[in-house]
């Protein structure tokens, strides 16, 4: 795409899984408008590490792409539009809630004329927009985004401001959606959103996640259910009965657990303590004995001392956790953290590094466990699926991708099954 007006865009999604899916649906908005000629990138807020690989993208993507039209968009663009704005390299800079409106792309269709900068306040957005309610991924899986933004502030945290405050897709439309995914051959769907378990509290007779859980399973087909992300100390009454009652809610759950320390746990602003967290996953894996958790830990969180990173360390057995995203703490202007006492560059590294060598050997304990068991692994490729657990199993000869089958696990590595 080094020059020419007429070729279909380009997208560059950095960050979630949420933008992810953000991305597919403007690819749609932008196809509909029929929209040539851009280079679209789709930020990612959270650190400030995160806005400079987003600026080090666009740079490199306006090089490989001379004669594009540059538009930046994303968390990011929603919490610095002046910062992109005074880069030579871009030629827009979009909203969040802009970037989901089929009326900017039917204005950069239009050519030139588009606003340069069209970021409004993003906490004036009051809905989900209907038409981002919808289904991508591999053949085998896809997502559906039930909630988007967040009431809640977590001292390390900017996406609040990047997504506004918390809003619902209502539960009708929601299982409309799954029922069709489910039609075309879907056999697994991801609920996602910013803070899921927040879903509900903006809707009619404020319904809850357990609520709309229970509900796609006895009004759908759908043979797999996944959630994507949950806040534990949020988990509703229902959805525990779901996770205890319903086979096809799958027995894997990702915490925002974030640290270990009640003291850094009060600083970050979080609203569980240790002890809620070790409760939550004793409960979880009693009403459901298979149940696997992954959890996103912060290392080096300002005011950490080593006896507070022991605390997150001894978390992963505590907890028993499986999967482990480890984040490096990096400060984010503009947030309270940004100006608590700071740990030492070497030592956040060498802390981070040791809680992922910590989440390593829980996966491989984990997986060891499952040798000589059998597991239905949905295919995602020819020779590659994942358990309900969802661990990564691998098979010597091709089976069909986007159905879920039977296999006995016949070895394990330190990163995945063979079957």
């Amino acid at each position: 795409m080094a020059d020419g007006s007429a070729t279909p865009p380009v997208f560059a999604t950095l960050g979630c899984r949420l933008n992810a899916y953000e991305t597919e649906a403007m690819t749609r908005l932008a196809e509909e408008a029929g929209a040539t000629g851009l280079v679209v990138v789709n930020t990612c807020a959270v650190t400030a590490e995160a806005v400079r690989k987003a600026r080090q993208e666009i740079r490199r993507l306006r090089r490989d792409n001379p004669g594009a039209r540059l538009v930046v968009t994303g968390c990011a663009a929603q919490v610095e539009p002046e910062t992109f704005a005074a880069m030579d390299e871009v030629d827009h800079v979009i909203g969040n809630a802009e970037k989901m409106a089929p009326a900017t792309w039917a204005g950069l269709a239009g050519g030139f004329g588009t606003e340069r900068v069209q970021v409004d306040d993003i906490m004036s957005v009051t809905e989900t927009a209907g038409h981002l309610i919808d289904g991508f991924g591999t053949r085998s899986r896809a997502y559906v985004q039930v909630q988007n933004g967040c009431d809640h502030r977590c001292t390390f945290c900017i996406i609040p401001y990047g997504r506004g405050n918390s809003r619902s897709v209502p539960a009708g439309v929601v299982v409309e959606q799954i029922a069709r995914l489910s039609g075309e051959g879907f056999e697994e769907v991801v609920l996602t959103g910013v803070d899921l378990t927040s879903w509900g509290g903006d809707l009619p007779g404020t319904p809850r996640l357990g609520d709309l859980v229970r509900r796609i399973l006895r009004l759908t087909d759908v043979k797999r259910l996944r959630i994507s992300s949950i806040d534990s100390i949020e988990a509703d009454d229902a959805l525990m009965e779901a996770i205890a009652t319903e086979p096809r809610l799958m027995p894997h759950l990702h915490l925002s657990l974030q640290h270990g320390s009640d003291l850094i746990l009060k600083r970050m602003k979080r609203r569980h303590l240790r002890d809620d967290a070790i409760a939550f996953c004793e409960e979880a894996r009693r009403l459901r004995p298979d149940m696997v958790f992954g959890a996103d830990i912060i290392a080096g969180f300002p005011t950490e001392t080593e006896a507070h990173f022991a605390d997150s360390l001894s978390l992963v057995e505590a907890c028993g956790l499986t999967w482990l995203h480890v984040f490096p703490y990096s400060p984010r202007a503009g947030t309270p953290a940004a100006r608590m006492p700071p740990v030492d560059g070497r030592t956040i590294k060498a802390r981070a590094a040791r809680l992922r060598a910590a989440g390593e050997d829980a996966a491989a304990r984990h997986l060891a466990a499952q040798v000589g068991r059998t597991h239905d692994v949905l295919m995602e490729s020819p020779r590659m699926g994942r358990t309900a657990q969802f661990a990564e199993v691998r098979f010597a000869a091709d089976r069909p991708v986007g159905r879920a089958e039977a296999a006995t696990i016949s070895g394990a590595t330190r990163t995945h099954l063979t079957a």
